[in-house]
């Protein structure tokens, strides 16, 4: 494990995936990320990377060829180089390669910045097209936090707080992983979602255009709480495997495949087009208390 740490917090990585496997308080030596239990759930917070979720047949075209890339990409099993270590700052870097350039033509650098400041975790992703022609992606964050946070409790005794009220709309996903071409209400006006572990029994609760850019994960029965924040993601989810303890927060720039895709990349929902010489960067933040 590689890891960075300060006075407050201690964070682990994997070099497989770039994949962050452990955020723990020094204080308290409480662990906040789900520790990849291969019974449930095999990973703790993977990188989507070039598609977030799944393509329609599992096929994106693009200048007249098909290719097969597989759900969530291929970023989350790949080897990253290390970049930069220091005590509190990691980044790791993948480009194209022989293998990539099978099932995605692309040319591109992918960065993953990871940086501890005071009681946070600030997660950059960048993307630099290094091609001649434009770049098609999508990137997202899949954390995985423990819930309960505090194992005197239960799940059912926590709950998502959302920073402004929402109309909660989900968008319903099929058994092969595609949008359903509707939507379900799931709360009107509130800020605050129930944590049941029946809430993802039919997959992840998938939202459009949240106007939230803060969720907490919180319970009333102490102080313990994450607070995640997030700007200018167009998609999120929230996902938990069945019967498991944890819940993922998960911001997306990118979305899985309609069941009305055509599968040309370039017409995909919240696909990214990125210009030559073009950089693309979003972040997000985990803070523990």
């Amino acid at each position: 494990m590689l890891i960075i740490e300060n006075e407050i917090i201690k964070a682990a990585f994997k070099s497989t995936g770039a994949e962050l496997r452990s955020l723990v308080k020094k204080e308290s030596n409480l662990e906040y990320i789900w520790q990849a239990d291969p019974n449930y759930w095999s990973k703790s917070s993977p990188i989507l990377f070039p598609i977030v979720g799944a393509l329609k047949d599992d096929i994106f075209k693009h200048n007249n060829k098909e290719y097969l890339l597989p759900r969530h990409g291929f970023a989350r099993e790949k080897e990253f180089l290390v970049e930069n270590h220091s005590k509190s700052k990691i980044t790791f870097l993948l480009t194209e390669d022989s293998e990539t350039l099978k099932i995605f033509p692309f040319e591109f650098q992918l960065r993953i910045c990871y940086e501890l400041l005071e009681n946070s975790l600030k997660v950059i992703y960048t993307v630099n097209n290094n091609g001649l022609d434009t770049l098609f992606f999508s990137i997202g964050g899949h954390p995985a936090f423990n819930c309960p946070l505090d194992k005197s409790l239960s799940y059912e005794d926590y709950y998502l707080e959302f920073n402004q009220k929402e109309d909660l709309v989900c968008w319903p996903i099929t058994k092969e992983g595609l949008i359903k071409n509707y939507s379900e209400p799931l709360n009107n006006k509130t800020n605050t979602l129930s944590l049941n572990k029946a809430l993802f029994f039919g997959d992840a609760l998938v939202f459009k255009d949240l106007l939230s850019e803060k969720i907490t994960l919180k319970t009333k029965k102490n102080n313990t709480k994450l607070e995640f924040y997030f700007k200018k993601f167009p998609f999120f989810g929230i996902w938990a495997a069945k019967n498991a303890d944890f819940v993922c927060l998960e911001p997306w720039c990118g979305i899985a495949d309609s069941e009305k895709s055509n599968h040309n990349i370039e017409d995909k929902e919240g696909i990214i087009k990125l210009s030559p010489n073009d950089v693309f960067d979003k972040e997000f933040e985990i803070k523990v208390f």
